[in-house]
């Protein structure tokens, strides 16, 4: 694609201090990972001065985004470099296990800096439970000292809470009267939906700024046990041993390397990912480039590749460019996706994605594919997914145009290659959607027998007319409009409320049944973004702006 676009002012070369989202155990500041399997400890250990910003102190244990960006990293690792593990069990180093986010950060970011802050923290939780769900890798949470806030979401993300019984620990959601905003990392939804507490006690625990402690707090349901702080190592330690279970595999884990990763101004070129700015324009383009070589013949092969694994390094890189665009270029509203490579490879390395019972690293490939996927359905850009000749939009990879807002496909012979798109049996369950279902299922929700022809072609190539009669892209363009009509959609876009977008976007991407998930995403991240907004809370006398000063908050009293 070659979208022509007047060359970009000065001014949008300016950069702002950036985020990377790549990070190791051995550069830890505030997490430790120890690993004796089938156990493995991720110790919290909140490094006061290792705040991501300035202007901030992060006391008891409280955590900020770079502290998070380090567990997304660890429970990534778990589920590749140590398969051998089945229990993975959080605690403190400090006597307080969390004191939530960060008051002085949330404060001093801005607004789109705390609702991604949000959104990221809800996908590391969720990505525990899928672990868990999907892995074999159970969580525990050891509370040796109060939870609070995100503190305590943390803890709910898991399989199991035990909290120490010193008259002293507890357990907390304090953000409603401390702050005057919400859980917003999934607190809420997981006390009611996952923990089965009944919404009248939920209702008094989330307005108790010292929440509860001990037998309260068992008999409301906020935790699985309590024991003294004699025995409390002790216990903890026997939890783990009695949720371990023998590895389902003798393989070796597969070391995940650091990216190979090139910046050129607000440009990024990965081995098998590119991210090209356009400023003026107001989009991005992104494209996903096929395998180099053909795929391996069998699992024992692909295992052999390791880190070197086409789709592993492909799907790592671009979840790594999502993350950079949504913290680091915000003003870049519109993702153009594009593919390039040999259609068959891509074919053939799905197979192995998909078999029947695959080796258990293509499955933790495949499950990675799905929370990437699950990413980019989350991520508050308008998307348009572009189909042309020499594209690989095929099996596991035509979820991204799936994924998208719009598909352009264009229709027409270009250095004798037709534009084609390839359905795998994988499109139809194995990348489910937060709404817990198949990206198709959603696209067909009111008219399955269309979901049920799109099955039927698994395997052919499908060009611009047939996909266009399928259902499977919104327009089919001859080569004479191409450009044109690809460049009115693009700037027609641009001239949109942002805002507007976000909220029309995220409605209409998850049509059909509720999940924890989508309730999380869909409800409380949307409610905490406008909450965040409102002057009860971030005004000049909200709570949020007034904490610490000894100052009462003044708030508006109309209901809204």
């Amino acid at each position: 694609m070659a979208i022509v676009q007047p060359a970009e002012p000065a001014a949008a070369n300016a950069r702002a201090a950036l985020i990377d989202f790549e990070t190791h155990p051995a550069r830890y500041r505030h997490w430790r990972l120890e690993v004796a399997p089938p156990v493995a400890r991720l110790i919290l250990d909140v490094a006061e001065t290792g705040g991501l910003f300035d202007g901030y102190a992060l006391k008891q244990n409280s955590y900020d985004l770079g502290v998070d960006i380090e567990l997304a990293d660890a429970v990534q690792r778990l589920r590749f470099e140590h398969p051998a593990v089945s229990v993975v069990m959080i605690t403190s180093a400090k006597s307080i296990f969390s004191a939530g986010a960060n008051i002085r950060m949330l404060a001093g970011a801005s607004h789109s800096h705390k609702v991604n802050f949000c959104k990221f923290t809800n996908e590391t939780r969720n990505a525990i439970e899928d672990a868990t769900r999907c892995s074999g890798q159970r969580y525990i949470c050891a509370l040796n000292g109060s939870a609070a806030g995100g503190g305590y979401e943390l803890a709910l993300a898991t399989d199991y809470i035990l909290l120490v019984d010193d008259g002293n620990a507890a357990v907390s959601l304090p953000e409603l009267p401390l702050l005057a905003v919400l859980p917003g990392t999934g607190g809420l939804t997981r006390l009611v939906d996952k923990r089965g507490v009944r919404r009248d006690i939920a209702d008094v625990f989330c307005t108790l700024e010292e929440g509860m402690r001990g037998e309260r707090a068992l008999q409301a349901r906020l935790i699985d046990e309590l024991a003294p702080r004699s025995t409390f190592d002790a216990r903890a330690n026997a939890l783990a041993a009695s949720f371990a279970r023998p590895p389902a595999s003798a393989d070796a884990g597969v070391t995940l390397t650091p990216l190979r990763k090139q910046r050129q101004g607000s440009d990024i070129r990965y081995q098998y990912v590119s991210v090209t700015a356009q400023h003026a324009g107001g989009y991005v383009q992104l494209e996903l480039r096929g395998p180099e070589s053909d795929a391996p013949r069998d699992a024992a092969s692909a295992l052999q590749q390791g880190e070197h694994f086409w789709p592993l390094v492909l799907l790592r890189e671009l979840d790594d460019a999502l993350l950079e665009l949504r913290f680091n270029e915000p003003t870049l509203g519109t993702i153009v996706l594009t593919s390039r490579g040999d259609a068959d490879r891509v074919f053939a390395f799905d197979a192995l994605l998909t078999a029947d019972e695959p080796q258990p690293f293509l499955r933790e490939v495949g499950l990675l594919a799905r929370r990437v996927w699950k990413r980019l359905d989350l991520t508050a850009r308008s998307i348009f997914a572009v189909i042309e000749p020499a594209g690989c939009f095929v099996g596991f990879l035509a979820e991204a145009a799936f994924a998208a807002d719009r598909t352009y496909m264009r229709d027409g012979v270009r250095d004798g290659e037709h534009a084609f798109i390839v359905l795998s049996r994988g499109n139809f369950g194995a990348y489910a959607m937060v709404n817990g279902l198949s990206r198709l299922a959603t696209r067909f929700i009111g008219d399955p027998q269309l979901l049920a022809h799109a099955r039927d072609s698994i395997g052919q190539r499908l060009d611009a007319r047939s996909a266009l009669a399928a259902g499977l892209v919104t327009f089919a363009i001859d080569d004479m409009d191409w450009e044109d009509e690809l460049r009115l959609a693009i700037e027609s876009r641009a001239g949109f409320s942002a805002d507007a977008l976000t909220g029309l976007e995220a409605n209409l991407r998850f049509a059909g049944p509720e999940t924890l998930e989508s309730k999380i995403f869909a409800r409380l991240s949307a409610w905490q973004n406008w909450i965040f907004q409102r002057p009860n809370a971030t005004g000049a006398e909200g709570a949020l702006s007034l904490y610490g000063s000894g100052r009462r908050p003044n708030f508006d009293r109309h209901r809204t």
